[in-house]
């Protein structure tokens, strides 16, 4: 049996890094996914080995199913029925287990996704042979929730086939797993984000778990709901970073200068508020919507200022902000900064020729109210498509 789950990226429209420290923050997902495919070997494929296949390196990676065992058991059997953190012990071993695959010295900032990949299976799934690939659509290290989306449709698909989910397979079409297995695909993916990421605030999984957009305050989600046509430019800067040390540098900071972070932080949890409030009040007629995107580029504009208190602003990032200034629009970094991707608001008082301007780095215009999805899966059993 085969199974293929996907989950969507995000943006971040304000809160990212506060919510680290208790702010509140909004996210959205965008139709942008990762997309896992399982299948388990079957006894006459005489294939005792786990593969993962990262197509868009592309990398392959093989273990056997007894080497697995013989470093894992050294240190307990991982395998649960409820999501677990990984001990600094299992991460020592599955970063053996990593180290033996020689990834390139280009590529090992993938190391850690990599062993997310092998905690998350061993837990759901055991020991067992099996061939994983994985495919995306979302450009690594840019802030639009790449590394969640994978370990969101990774633990989709790891669940979808153990006995922790009760799916119903009588329904032909893709369909989203039900509220309880969503908490439960969301759990595991938190765990998967703590290996990549250290301190993670739970947002990112939770948004591309759940779909649509979120509040999101320490741990708590509120989904929002709106019918104002909010629409967003997202520029790359091709500019990579690594998010567990912007996040670590926001920490550091916060330790020496904590009074004045506090108040950051405390701003940052205003906008956020303040900016759900206005996403989600009715906005009537045409003059309502202007008015309303008028104050989201003023709490957009003070977000970003306040990102920039952070310190995780970029010049890249800056080259962006005046360049969409130039034409009276309002942008701020979204995700973990540092480069990475720029939101900038299109109110609808702006055509679409502005598209134009930024040239070949634009990476996608979404229309945010349309484009909100699920973390959903699609089974196949031998050569007939069972859809549920």
């Amino acid at each position: 049996m085969e199974v293929r789950a996907r989950a969507p990226g995000k943006i971040i429209l304000a809160g990212e890094h506060a919510v680290v420290h208790g702010s509140a923050a909004v996210a959205a997902s965008i139709n942008l996914y990762t997309h896992v495919s399982l299948r388990f070997h079957s006894i006459s494929d005489n294939d005792h080995t786990l593969k993962l296949h990262l197509k868009d390196m592309p990398l392959e990676f093989s273990w056997s199913i007894e080497r697995i065992k013989e470093v894992l058991q050294e240190v307990g059997c991982p395998f649960s029925s409820t999501p677990t953190t990984c001990t600094p012990e299992f991460i020592k071993s599955i970063a053996a287990l990593v180290i033996e695959q020689n990834i390139p010295e280009a590529k090992i900032g993938l190391a850690s996704g990599v062993s997310a990949f092998l905690w998350l299976y061993t837990c759901i799934q055991g020991f067992k042979p099996a061939t994983v690939v994985i495919t995306s659509e979302l450009p690594l290290g840019s802030g639009l929730g790449s590394s969640a989306s994978f370990c969101v449709s990774l633990s989709a698909a790891l669940l979808a086939l153990s006995d922790s989910a009760s799916l119903d397979f009588s329904h032909q079409g893709w369909s989203v797993f039900g509220e309880n297995e969503l908490e439960l695909v969301n759990k595991w993916a938190f765990e998967g984000e703590k290996i990549i990421h250290g301190k993670p605030s739970g947002i990112d999984n939770s948004v591309s778990t759940f779909g649509n957009m979120i509040k999101f305050k320490s741990g708590s989600l509120t989904r929002l709901s709106s019918n104002m046509p909010l629409k967003m430019l997202v520029t790359n800067t091709k500019v990579g970073r690594n998010t567990k040390a912007l996040v670590a540098g926001v920490s550091e900071r916060t330790l020496r200068h904590p009074d004045a972070m506090k108040a950051v932080f405390n701003a940052v949890d205003l906008i956020s508020e303040e900016l759900s409030t206005i996403i989600q009040s009715p906005a009537p007629d045409e003059l309502s919507i202007t008015e309303k995107e008028e104050k989201l580029e003023e709490l957009m504009e003070m977000n970003q200022g306040l990102l920039q208190c952070m310190g995780v602003s970029h010049a890249s990032i800056e080259t962006v902000l005046r360049t969409t200034l130039k034409y009276k629009l309002a942008s701020k970094l979204t995700g973990a900064g540092g480069g990475g991707c720029v939101l900038t608001l299109l109110p609808t008082r702006i055509h679409f020729q502005i598209l134009f301007i930024f040239g070949g780095i634009i990476l996608v215009m979404t229309p945010l109210i349309s484009i909100f999805s699920h973390c959903m899966l699609l089974y196949s059993m031998m050569n007939s498509m069972i859809k549920y």
